[in-house]
C-alpha cells in the first residue's frame, strides 16, 4: 500500500519543483521586460529637469495715478528694493 502512493506523490512533487523554477523564469522575464519599456519611457519623456521652466508673473503691487503723482501699493515686501533701485520694464499697450 505504501508503494502505491509513492509514485502520486513523486509525480506531484516533480510538478511542484518544475512549476516553481518556471514561475521564477517567467517573472525574470516579465522583470526584463519592464525594465526595457521603463528605460525606453524615460529616453522618449523629458523629465523634470530637462524642461526650461517659464517664470510666472506674480502681482506684487498696484500703480495708481493722482493728479501729477503715480503711487504705488505694494503687496510684498521683496519687490520694495527692486522699484527703489529702478529695476523694472514699463509696457505700453
Amino acid at each position: 500500500m505504501a508503494l502505491d502512493l509513492i509514485v502520486p506523490f513523486g509525480v506531484l512533487f516533480a510538478l511542484v519543483i518544475y512549476f516553481m523554477f518556471t514561475r521564477q523564469k517567467f517573472e525574470k522575464n516579465i522583470l526584463g521586460i519592464y525594465e526595457e519599456k521603463f528605460e525606453e519611457w524615460k529616453k522618449h519623456n523629458p523629465s523634470d529637469e530637462a524642461i526650461e521652466k517659464k517664470e510666472c508673473k506674480e502681482l506684487v503691487g498696484l500703480v495708481f495715478k493722482t493728479g501729477y503723482t503715480v503711487d504705488i501699493e505694494l503687496f510684498d515686501e521683496k519687490a520694495k528694493d527692486r522699484i527703489s533701485r529702478g529695476k523694472f520694464n514699463i509696457k505700453d499697450n
